[in-house]
């Protein structure tokens, strides 16, 4: 450490000198699973193990939707991963994700399982499998794919980025909250020039693109993400915010949403999802009545 209080990196980087803060304890630099624990299996073709993030979001709010239509199929068990207490280390979700974060599907609707993991990847094999969501015409499928892989790629910046340093490092840095700032705002920047000539994101279909980047940035605009709304002027962005609203409207997604979520008022909170009828009954909220 120099006089000025500039980090200078040692020789070699070793985890034990490394200080991850808020989150040390689901990060490290090893792969493979650490404790054995099998995962539980429920009656339902899908099996999905998740976190109520804004990753878990997306493919809960797919699966609620796909049931919004009648696909019975798509009837799912959501299983609750806490990844502060390293449930993604176990070696039963290793065995489905072994990249250890969430969420973590299995379909099960067939002679052999299939795993699915990476957030992207299950919507899209979700969209495939029952033909919902990811259009077919070669361009506007094209242009979904497009947007559904621009959200994988600009995430990191929002969440690992922007998120990390302005919500979660130990303490506040100019330089890396300024980097970060100014790449989600010009993110933001990309999405509200699109949604100024188009109702959804690929265009006049909602699908699995929209349901990708609505909990990111549909949650930064309506301030339940990182509490930034003011920091980074999100009122600016008048397309994206009527998009999110409109999104936020939709009952699969207002459902979605709850699923597998741990933080947030009790009544939006549904750490496991086994039944439709849960929403009603398994809310936190409610659970908390039962035991008092």
């Amino acid at each position: 450490m120099s006089d000025s209080g500039e980090y200078i990196p040692p020789k070699v980087w070793t985890w034990e000198t490394a200080s991850g803060g808020k989150f040390a304890s689901i990060n490290r630099p090893i792969a493979g699973p650490t404790p054995d624990k099998q995962l539980p299996v429920g009656k339902h073709p899908m099996q999905l193990y998740s976190l109520g993030t804004p990753n878990g979001q997306k493919v809960t709010v797919m699966l609620e939707e796909l049931l919004a239509l009648g696909y019975s199929g798509a009837e799912y068990d959501a299983w609750l991963i806490k990844i502060g207490e390293g449930d993604q280390f176990g070696s039963g979700f290793v065995e489905i994700n072994p990249n250890s974060k969430i969420p973590a599907l299995m379909d099960r609707s067939g002679s052999i399982p299939i795993r699915v993991f990476e957030s992207g990847a299950i919507l899209m094999y979700l969209a495939e499998k029952f033909g919902a969501f990811l259009p077919t015409d070669r361009p506007t499928r094209a242009e979904t794919l497009s947007w559904l892989f621009w959200q994988m790629g600009s995430a990191p910046f929002l969440g690992g980025g922007f998120g990390h340093f302005y919500a979660y490092a130990p303490t506040k840095q100019e330089y890396p909250i300024n980097r970060y700032a100014m790449e989600v705002k010009r993110q933001l920047d990309v999405l509200d020039r699109r949604l100024a000539d188009n109702e959804f994101i690929a265009g006049s279909d909602y699908t699995i693109a929209d349901m990708a980047i609505w909990p990111w940035y549909g949650g930064l605009v309506e301030g339940w993400l990182y509490d930034a709304g003011e920091f980074l002027s999100v009122q600016n962005y008048k397309n994206v915010v009527r998009w999110a609203d409109q999104l936020l409207a939709r009952p699969a997604v207002a459902r979605g949403r709850k699923v597998n979520r741990t933080s947030g008022t009790p009544s939006s909170q549904l750490h496991e999802r086994h039944d439709a009828s849960d929403f009603d009954t398994r809310t936190q909220d409610k659970l908390m009545g039962e035991r008092v």
